[in-house]
């Protein structure tokens, strides 16, 4: 009997824990393949703010957002 909840509890560990790292790894694929903002977007985004973007500053944004994903 004792035996059978153990068995129980660390099946549910070994669940959530293979879970989870699934479900992250998944994730990143994800957003590294379909990244949430490109070029594109920071060019209309730029010069909606007035500013006429320059190749450089473009690449500068998208290197410093692809820094924290």
């Amino acid at each position: 009997m004792l035996m059978d909840i153990l068995y129980v509890l660390f099946g549910l560990i070994i669940g959530g824990v293979l879970g989870f790292i699934l479900a992250r790894k998944y994730m990143l694929k994800y957003v590294k393949d379909n990244p949430p903002i490109n070029e594109e977007m920071i060019k209309v985004m730029m010069t909606q703010m007035g500013r006429t973007p320059s190749q450089k500053q473009v690449n500068q944004m998208m290197k410093a957002m692809s820094k924290y994903m």
